[in-house]
């Protein structure tokens, strides 16, 4: 293995850090040798994929390890859909991997850059009331613990899977995990603009009665988003718009046209609201038919920040409300729509579904805007919802607002006692989040 010390910043431009050292891994065995040589020398390890989280999890001061080489697939079982990836492999690649085996990933979130180990680290996940994040997908996996000891887990014992398969980083490095995948399904995709009252007003009903649905508010306007998905058999044939006009549709558009927009409003605050009114006067309805992971996926290219709560489903709709009132009274110009999505229970000890069927509230601002109080502000709104921040985004909840709302959250850290009890893979971040 070579070491070398490169800046290292996050996709969201939130965290940078010069760790003292990186050093690329290709297995376990180099994996082990990188923790035991820093628990020897008292420092600490942190894994990185992608970067895609904007929250501080994966910061680095002293070691930080790239996994981008562990990638692929390590085993796969048709008969039983159990497939086992290497850590590093990225969300889209994929499908890619699956197809030849008639397979599919359940359900996935909008954005695929992740690694599969950071997205089920820090609770990525999709929509629909009944399908869990991707975390829930797992049914087996094998870390490096803090003292450099390879373990694997299985479903045989639920209670340490059930903290191993959303560790966020604190038990051990991921260097496999084992996947439920499903047969290979395709999608139906519905997508039309709408009242926002009608949006706020029939999302309880609309996830009730639909596969998947979320829908987006662009804020100083009337309008919102809807999306609904309807699960179809594999081999039903492609409809609508074909891949190259949604290409160009989503780039010009959501991409290309708003990023523009987004640019103008840092700039001069005080046309994001007319800009708003614009962008959603231009959406209009589309219906297309595809492969599952080309609906549930969208080309995010404009960078933003994000927080993003989880609530009781049942208060979704007061709480939109809230935030919706609130912006106005507060004036805040906010270019980025707010996305509203749905999730079944789980039992996975720090999951943001955890123990019930959940809601998700997600605010974005534009990666140029001039710092507020709005993040902060929304976040008062949803803790007081029993709120839970998605793990990998912004907040600033810390270790004893968390266990307010984690049943589980004591259990989960005498596991992590078990797995790392010299916090080889401690940082500031997890130590605000989870203690010392």
């Amino acid at each position: 293995m070579t070491t070398t010390t490169v800046p290292w910043t996050n996709w969201g431009r939130t965290q940078a850090v010069t760790p003292r050292e990186v050093v690329p891994v290709t297995d376990a065995d180099d994996v082990a040798a990188v923790v035991r040589r820093a628990r020897s020398e008292g420092a600490t390890v942190k894994a990185v994929g992608s970067g895609h989280s904007f929250s501080g999890l994966a910061v680095a001061r002293d070691i930080q390890i790239d996994t981008t080489a562990m990638s692929g697939i390590v085993h796969a079982d048709p008969a039983t859909r159990r497939v086992t990836v290497r850590a590093g492999t990225r969300l889209h690649d994929l499908p890619a991997l699956l197809e030849p085996l008639g397979l599919a990933m359940p359900n996935l979130g909008d954005i695929d850059a992740q690694s599969i180990s950071g997205a089920t680290s820090t609770g990525t996940h999709g929509t629909g009331r009944n399908f869990g994040g991707l975390a829930t997908q797992i049914v087996g996996l094998t870390l490096v613990t803090g003292t450099g000891e390879t373990v694997t887990v299985t479903d045989d014992d639920r209670a340490t899977l059930q903290a191993a398969a959303l560790g966020l980083g604190a038990l051990g490095i991921l260097t496999d995990i084992t996947l439920a995948c499903v047969p290979a399904f395709a999608l139906e995709a519905v997508e039309r603009p709408v009242h926002v009252d009608d949006a706020i007003g029939g999302f309880l009903d609309s996830v009730a009665t639909n596969d998947h649905h979320e829908f987006y508010w662009f804020p100083h306007t009337d309008v919102a988003l809807t999306k609904t998905n309807r699960r179809l058999p594999a081999d039903t044939p492609a409809q609508g718009p074909g891949k190259v006009r949604r290409y160009l549709d989503d780039q010009l558009l959501s991409n290309g046209v708003f990023g523009a927009m987004c640019s103008a409003g840092a700039r001069r605050p005080s046309l994001t609201p007319r800009l708003a009114r614009i962008a959603g006067a231009a959406l209009s309805a589309r219906r297309f038919v595809d492969a599952s992971h080309e609906v549930f996926v969208s080309d995010r290219r404009v960078r933003f920040r994000e927080m993003e709560y989880a609530i009781p489903l049942a208060e979704i709709p007061e709480a939109v409300a809230e935030i919706r009132h609130l912006i106005g009274a507060r004036g805040w110009k906010v270019s980025f729509p707010i996305e509203v999505r749905a999730a079944a229970a789980d039992e996975l000890m720090l999951s943001t579904a955890s123990g019930r069927t959940t809601g998700y509230i997600a605010m974005h601002r534009f990666h140029g805007d001039r710092p507020d109080d709005y993040f902060t502000e929304v976040e008062k709104i949803l803790f007081a919802r029993d709120g839970r921040p998605h793990w990998g985004k912004m907040h600033t909840r810390t270790a004893d607002d968390l266990r307010t709302v984690y049943p589980r959250f004591d259990e989960f850290l005498a596991v992590r006692d078990m797995f790392d009890p010299d916090r080889v893979f401690a940082n500031d971040h997890l130590t605000g989040v989870l203690g010392r």
